[in-house]
């Protein structure tokens, strides 16, 4: 696992492509290798400049780049993992990982130990995990405290001397760089236990460990016999442990119900000591059988003094927590909307909040409205030309709850700018937002008797978990589907 190569890149107006490269590293040593494996598919790092174009030209952040380009912009090509492939000298430059925050682009090369030709699949790629908790390390540095732009420059100065100790060679062993900071002066002090180069100082007080762990879903159903609905929860498990020593040895084992779907795609910290081979092997692309591996997902590791992701995973869960039904029928400067949702009988109904949005985008505002609702309120935000149906906290006994009305709006301001035709036809739809604490959809869980420490002090052990709704889409069943990816809204064609 390392880095071939980082760079910051700043969006700046008035500057050539609006943007400047205000700090790059290269490790050679790293490009050595990559040269090894990647054989004949090898593109070597270029200078600055045309890494700088060809980065913004594939995130469509140049000025003059508003045409489409099969290559890059057609709906086989949408990207949603943040890693992107570089056209550079008549090579790609595959993979960079790269994002834009708060006006500056992180961006890095991870090594990957094989040929290039095919791409391999991004989880065999462990290198391009690191990228991101590097990527996100040094955002985080960059950002606390920062109030000016003589702090950032300060920063920006400080980073070759932080790199050399939190990621030497380009392999990272620490991502919180404020702790490289703090130990530059720190005086060496003599322990029993050797001190490693990736964790500096130690902690002191009561010993606690936090575990949390947040499953988001995503759906998108449309109520047609020909297109299936699609659903997926991504969880992720943070953890914090305050643990005095050098190195204390923790182990978190996460724990499944007998009727649990069991975790796949699983991608750990690096301070994960060891692992069970049948956590790594168990993919969302196999097909799911009653051989899979259903835990208990044992992570014995060393954990770093900050707060940390101990893991990421998918898995394929029966069904969505809410089945929903929307139809919304056309009539001139009026629409007829019809919502039916039901909360499956095996979810938590209790809710910490539960809200419907119906956006109308592309027609006037809304002039009046006539609803009837089996449950809860619904708002009209005129000037938003959208309803957003407040469920609350419980649905009824029934679990089941609808809502119908009649929608009018006024003349469309000819101010406004012409967008893409969207929530009209195929493309209209609901979108569902809730949170359930205490709850996960998966039903993954961490027993708080079962977390294992070996340090000094008997530790406050606490768990908490949640279900986050996240692109939780219902489609107009009234229309032909829309083609959905990410957050990009098509409408199928047809001939």
């Amino acid at each position: 696992m390392a880095q071939r190569a980082v760079w910051l890149i700043s969006r700046e107006p008035g500057t050539p492509f609006c943007s400047t490269v205000r700090f790059s590293r290269r490790y050679p040593t790293v490009e050595k290798r990559a040269k090894v494996f990647n054989g004949a598919s090898y593109v070597p790092i270029p200078e600055d400049g045309p890494f700088l174009k060809a980065l913004l030209f594939e995130l469509r952040l140049l000025d003059d780049d508003e045409d489409f380009i099969e290559s890059r912009d057609s709906c086989s090509h949408i990207n949603k993992t943040s890693v992107y492939g570089l056209l550079i000298g008549g090579g790609e430059l595959w993979p960079v990982v790269a994002f834009l925050k708060n006006n500056m682009i992180y961006a890095c090369v991870p090594l990957v130990e094989q040929t290039l030709s095919p791409h391999p699949p991004l989880i065999s790629i462990s290198g391009i995990s690191q990228g991101f908790e590097l990527l996100f390390g040094v955002q985080d540095f960059l950002s606390l405290s920062q109030k000016n732009d003589t702090e950032l420059n300060t920063k920006l100065n400080q980073l070759p001397d932080l790199l050399l100790q939190a990621c030497p060679f380009g392999t990272l062993l620490d991502a919180n760089l404020q702790n490289s900071l703090d130990s530059i002066n720190f005086a060496s002090v003599t322990h029993s236990q050797k001190q490693p180069a990736w964790k500096v100082g130690t902690y002191k007080g009561k010993p606690q460990v936090s575990i949390s762990i947040t499953e988001k879903v995503k759906s998108m159903q449309y109520d047609k016999q020909d297109i299936a609905d699609t659903w997926q929860v991504v969880g992720t498990v943070t953890c914090k442990c305050d643990l005095e020593g050098i190195m204390p040895n923790v182990t978190i084992s996460l724990s499944l119900p007998t009727n649990g779907s069991p975790l796949q795609d699983i991608l750990v910290h690096p301070c994960v000591t060891s692992l069970d081979s049948a956590i790594l092997t168990s993919s969302s692309i196999d097909a799911m059988d009653d051989s899979a591996f259903s835990g208990p997902y044992k992570f014995p590791l060393t954990p770093p003094l900050e707060s940390f992701n101990l893991c990421y995973y998918t898995s394929q869960v029966p069904v969505p927590p809410i089945l929903g039904f929307y139809q919304m029928k056309e009539e001139e400067i009026q629409v007829k909307i019809t919502v039916n949702l039901k909360l499956h009988e095996s979810v938590k109904n209790n809710f910490e909040f539960c809200e419907a949005h119906i956006p109308f985008y592309n027609r006037g505002p809304i002039t009046h409205v006539e609803y009837k609702v089996s449950f809860g309120q619904l708002e009209v935000f005129r000037e938003k030309s959208s309803l957003v149906w407040i469920i609350g906290q419980k649905f009824p006994k029934s679990m089941e709850i609808n809502l119908s009305g009649t929608v009018t709006f006024g003349a469309k301001s000819h101010e406004k700018q012409s967008f893409d035709e969207i929530c009209i036809g195929g493309t209209a739809y609901l979108k569902l937002h809730f949170r359930i604490l205490d709850y996960t959809l998966t039903g993954c869980y961490a027993d708080q008797h079962s977390v294992q420490v070996f340090a000094s002090g008997k530790p406050k052990i606490s768990t908490h978990r949640k279900l986050i709704s996240s692109d939780y889409y219902i489609w107009n069943s009234k229309a032909p589907a829309p083609v959905t990816y990410g957050s990009l809204l098509l409408v199928r064609c047809h001939n």
